[in-house]
């Protein structure tokens, strides 16, 4: 909950030095030591060290080469003869430089030599003391030039760097990344399995049943015209194993959805998942905010206060989500009575009017393009608003776009009521009531970010009392807020038959910087009682059997109240990691349409799979995009004439430019 006094960028510097402290052990009949590891101790040292070229500097006199390789990066320094090869060693010096000189990038080499103090050192490389004077160098393997530069900072689109993974791997990013996921699962399994938990795997292939998103479904050939689905999480298999005495349970555990995707989403996901047996709320909400806590000291070096409890309600009345990122103010303000009756019809005719005040944001938000720019945020797809009323207060002066159907001393009353000053910004949005607020808590997150209050420290903090269920207006029925397996409160069970709505769930999630990263239950553990929430969502009895009956059945063998949750582990390391996206943390993602460009998946099966499946599809073969050759012809020209950088560059361009003719792309290959 309190802040830490480092940037979560500078995450990279603590999680890789564990990995870096065994580095020495990676001996191998190759390199007695990696790119890494080599410090001003080693002068005087007979060394090897193998990796990728990342950089090779020809300077006539003599060839610099920086070797890379997960690790780090050590410089090689090649002298150059010259003329002089009166000496075997000088003829071996000569080949050792003219080989150094040709090198590529990406090209992968093994370097001998003496590891010596190197004259100019470079501050920027924990190796940059020294540097190696080789005896002797060779190439293990040459590369292509890669489509784009492989260092920190890269101009290669996404797409690009998503087709050639293998090579964006090697960036460090990327790299650092993936050993920040490595370090989080050992964490994880560490704590878990000091507080009596057992690691147990449960089947990917499973039954379909209902979770709210659509399955991925895996045809039976062995069973005709029958289905297995992948599944959205271990949800019935962890409450068996509760039936089944295990007490304690956790999985690291791969899941799948095919839902629409965003940065922090994929169809294939990862989850902590767990439960326990004779356990109420409490002992879960402990038990995992210790885990929490464990993790982002050890990961991170932040220490977490107390987590801060919200009732779901509180959440929605003051911040219009129920993921609230408490690292700013900007509460929603109800400004319905004080704005009414002045003849705005928007206003009067509005269920609710609803208001945030961004602190000194006036200046940033003078001109009208900037107020624009908002108004569209407003209306766009992300927040979901009709529309947007906005309030400049200055010193001496206010402005509004309402202005014409308010006073100034009304706009003085919405500042007192609201807390605004001058130098603030009051932002209204007005209609439905829920609508209305979960657009302005949608409005405050994503405003937030932009004003740059969301991007130092970390706040955690439970939401707990959620709705058990919540009423699906086209389908005319009630459905599960979370899933059909999550108890009502025991109090709020009287209301179950006849007000619905008024029930609360013993439910809970964990939000982190506005960001839900776990949540969970306690389960139903009484038959009559899930036959009763199964009524109530709309299944019959012979449904329900259909659907659950092996976990009823389970249930009639004495199954003990139990409870658990499931952390997002992908969002888990983009916060740790401090990136607003989970695709850096996974080692091959899959784009927004859910596809993996490097293996070109998902793609068509032969139809003799589809006889042995006995499937037939409707859809037609999508016609392979062609290339334009001319296109294609000047970049193989750009990357060998003046390296990957320029490439890269002339591939965003010709993205945009497919459609043209040859006789017009020649033109232009001229022009260029």
């Amino acid at each position: 909950r309190s802040l830490p006094h480092r940037n979560p960028s500078s995450t990279s510097r603590t999680y890789k030095s564990s990995m870096e402290s065994k580095a020495s052990k990676a001996k191998t009949g190759y390199r007695t030591h990696n790119c890494g590891e080599l410090r001003i101790g080693d002068v005087g040292k007979e060394v090897s060290i193998c990796g990728w070229v990342q950089k090779s500097r020809d300077k006539k006199g003599m060839a610099f080469v920086d070797v890379r390789d997960r690790y780090g990066v050590t410089q090689a320094v090649f002298s150059n003869p010259l003329d002089d090869t009166s000496t075997e060693e000088k003829k071996a010096q000569k080949e050792r430089y003219e080989i150094a000189a040709k090198l590529g990038r990406e090209y992968v080499v093994q370097i001998t030599g003496k590891v010596v103090e190197r004259a100019a050192k470079s501050k920027d490389k924990a190796t940059g003391d020294i540097e190696i004077v080789p005896s002797s160098i060779k190439v293990l393997n040459p590369s292509k030039t890669p489509p784009f530069l492989i260092e920190t900072k890269t101009d290669a689109l996404e797409e690009i760097r998503m087709k050639f993974r293998y090579l964006d791997i090697r960036r460090a990013p990327v790299k650092n990344a993936l050993i920040l996921r490595h370090k989080l699962a050992q964490v994880v399994r560490n704590y878990l399995s000091g507080e009596g938990f057992i690691e147990v795997e449960t089947p990917v292939l499973m039954k379909s049943t209902p979770e709210g998103a659509r399955d991925f479904v895996v045809p039976s050939r062995m069973n005709p015209g029958q289905f297995y689905a992948l599944p959205q999480s271990p949800q019935t298999f962890k409450q068996i194993l509760m039936v089944a005495g295990m007490d304690r349970y956790f999985q690291i555990v791969k899941c799948f959805r095919d839902e629409e995707l965003r940065a922090d989403r994929q169809p294939e996901f990862t989850q902590i998942d767990c439960e326990m047996s004779y356990v109420t709320q409490e002992d879960v909400l402990n038990t995992f905010e210790s885990m929490i806590r464990t993790i982002f000291e050890k990961m991170v070096g932040h220490k977490f206060d107390k987590f801060e409890r919200m009732q779901y309600s509180d959440a929605m009345e003051h911040y219009g989500i129920d993921k609230p990122d408490l690292r700013y103010e900007m509460k929603l303000k109800n400004l319905t009575k004080i704005v009414q009756g002045k003849g705005f019809k928007v206003f009067d005719d509005a269920e609710l009017v609803v208001g945030i005040v961004a602190k000194g944001a006036a200046a940033t938000y003078k001109s009208k393009k900037k107020i624009k720019s908002l108004e569209s945020l407003a209306k766009s797809q992300v927040v979901g608003a009709g529309g947007m009323i906005w309030v400049k207060y200055e010193e001496g002066k206010v402005s509004s776009s309402v202005g014409k159907f308010y006073k100034d001393e009304d706009l003085a009353e919405w500042a007192k009521f609201t807390g605004a000053k001058p130098g603030d910004l009051l932002l209204i949005f007005a209609g439905p009531d829920f609508k209305t607020r979960e657009a302005m808590g949608k409005f405050r997150h994503e405003l937030g970010t932009i004003l740059g209050l969301r991007n130092k420290g970390f706040y955690g903090l439970w939401v707990v009392d959620f709705p058990l269920l919540e009423y699906d207006d086209e389908e005319k029925r009630w459905c599960a807020m979370h899933h059909p397996f999550t108890s009502p409160k025991p109090e709020d069970v009287q209301y179950l038959e006849k007000e619905p709505g008024k029930v609360r769930a013993n439910a809970y999630d964990m939000v982190i910087n506005g960001v839900e990263v776990g949540g969970g239950s306690i389960r139903i553990h009484d038959q009559a009682m899930q036959m009763q929430m199964f009524k109530l969502l709309g299944f019959t009895e012979q449904e329900a059997k259909d659907q659950f009956g092996f976990l009823m059945g389970a249930f009639e063998y004495g199954a003990p109240p139990h409870g658990g949750l499931a952390f997002g582990f992908d969002r888990l390391c983009s916060i740790l990691g401090g990136e607003p996206s989970i695709r850096n943390f996974i080692a091959f993602p899959k784009n927004k349409q859910g596809r993996d460009l490097m293996i070109e998946a998902p793609s068509a099966i032969s139809q003799k799979q589809l006889d042995e499946l006995c499937i037939a599809t409707t859809a037609k073969p999508e016609k392979p995009e062609k290339k334009n050759p001319i296109l294609e012809d000047h970049e193989r020209s750009l990357a060998s004439d003046f390296g990957s950088s320029q490439a890269a560059r002339w591939s965003r361009i010709s993205s945009h430019l497919e459609n043209l003719d040859t006789a017009s792309a020649q033109l232009l290959g001229k022009i260029m």
